[in-house]
């Protein structure tokens, strides 16, 4: 019989419980690789558990980036969405009106973003309680997430963050460099270990992680359960920002806002009021900013229509710009004219490598 997903997190957590209370030592050590091993086996079981069920709704993105309102129900996710983008989600003064996920479409610097109005989620979610378990999941597809937090109940963001935290989601964390390169018949080499797990130690986790025969380089340092679901690849890094809405219920918003800032490893926090339109303008900056995203311009010699927007990654080069079009025209490209903030005066030319800023505009020149 099939274990429940309610029944396995419990187990999971027993373990974990039990795994935190004992001490790392000789005598220990075979039951701590056992605990392991049965941590490593049940997050298997829950992985294959998730993905024959799916996560309870159809997500499909669209435009050049994707970007998830994530909050409890009644914070005014519906309304942002409504201000930020030309959707009409159903707003109103009670909780969970929004019970599928709303896209809409925030056009900015020419870039399309496409916006998801999540679900409410609640304390508890990483149980699977309200849905939240399948709304999380859905979430993960997102390049950013916007918490949005009601300024009269701040405490709602640790909260959540620590939801994603036992769903092995981090927020705003750096993805620790660890690589597993299998090869044959060869065991276990570890080039590379500055995880600060002794490598005795790290080689029974790979062990009870099904690693037998792999070149083993971790450049940073991470701790055992990290490492575990990295390994495992149930371990999820994404970038957030807050959206402080409801100020024009509270004049001292701006000190709040710090306050948040500071108490989350300085998350950077928007303070609005969607009903209001207040500050939607500095929301729509910050958003394309944390993307990591700029809108370039291509334009042809000696043409007078506007010039084509193309969006890349930041510090893209001339040749990415010309990658979008075609392969062919990145392998013969050798130079360029570029004017725009990374020129140092108008109609510069440029080699393929050189990188490109937000609002540069680019004109390709066909080598003889």
């Amino acid at each position: 019989m099939v274990e429940s997903e309610e029944v396995l997190e419990q187990k999971l957590q027993e373990l974990r419980d039990e795994y935190s209370k004992t001490k790392y030592n000789k005598a220990t050590n075979k039951p701590l690789g056992i605990l392991r091993h049965k941590i490593a086996e049940i997050r298997k079981l829950m992985a294959t558990s998730r993905s024959v069920k799916g996560t309870g709704f159809f997500v499909k993105k669209s435009g050049d980036a994707t970007v998830a309102l994530l909050g409890f129900p009644s914070v005014g996710k519906s309304s942002i969405i409504n201000v930020l983008t030309n959707t009409k989600s159903k707003t109103a003064l009670y909780a969970f009106t929004t019970t599928t996920i709303i896209p809409g479409t925030m056009l900015h610097n020419d870039a399309h973003i496409q916006i998801f109005d999540m679900p409410g989620v609640i304390e508890g979610a990483h149980l699977g309680l309200g849905g939240g378990k399948a709304v999380i999941g859905a979430m993960k597809v997102s390049d950013l997430v916007v918490f949005v937090i009601d300024v009269n109940n701040t405490v709602q963001l640790g909260i959540l963050l620590s939801e994603l935290k036992a769903l092995g989601i981090h927020i705003n964390e750096r993805r620790p460099n660890v690589r597993i390169i299998e090869q044959t018949n060869r065991g276990v080499e570890i080039e590379m270990n500055h995880s600060g797990i002794d490598d005795r130690y790290l080689l029974e986790i790979l062990s009870s992680l099904g690693v037998f025969s792999a070149k083993v380089k971790i450049e940073d340092p991470v701790n055992a359960d990290d490492l575990i679901s990295i390994v495992a690849g149930s371990a999820y890094y994404m970038k957030a920002i807050v959206a402080l809405n409801k100020i024009d219920t509270n004049k001292d918003y701006e000190r709040i806002a710090k306050k948040l800032s500071d108490a989350h490893n300085g998350i950077e926090v928007v303070p609005i009021s969607a009903t209001q339109s207040s500050n939607i303008k500095a929301l729509r900056e910050s958003i394309y900013r944390n993307l990591d995203i700029m809108t370039v311009y291509l334009k042809r010699k000696d043409e007078q229509e506007q010039a084509m927007p193309v969006i890349l990654r930041r510090n893209s080069k001339v040749v990415d710009a010309a990658r979008k079009l075609h392969t062919e025209i990145a392998d013969e490209l050798k130079t360029a004219y570029v004017t725009g903030p990374s020129s140092r005066f108008g109609r510069q030319r440029v080699g393929a490598q050189h990188v490109l800023k937000d609002g540069d505009t680019i004109t390709f020149i066909k080598e003889k």
